[in-house]
């Protein structure tokens, strides 16, 4: 009988990572970024404003 793996092969590159959630400065629709994605342009999925992750909060660890 295999074993089970207690977690997702790759997870100790990704156990380190936050979680913040960024509200769309036009509509107000939460958007969920990895500390990870910081380097990147994200827009609302709902309007499509960039969001400013000056106004992320941090959610705590992913």
């Amino acid at each position: 009988m295999p074993t089970t793996p207690q977690h997702c092969p790759g997870f100790s590159n990704f156990k380190h990572l936050k979680s913040f959630n960024c509200k769309c400065p036009k509509c107000g629709e939460e958007k969920e970024i990895f500390s990870d994605e910081f380097d990147k342009t994200h827009t609302c999925g709902s309007c499509g404003e960039e969001i400013d992750f000056t106004q992320c909060t941090l959610e705590g660890e992913a």
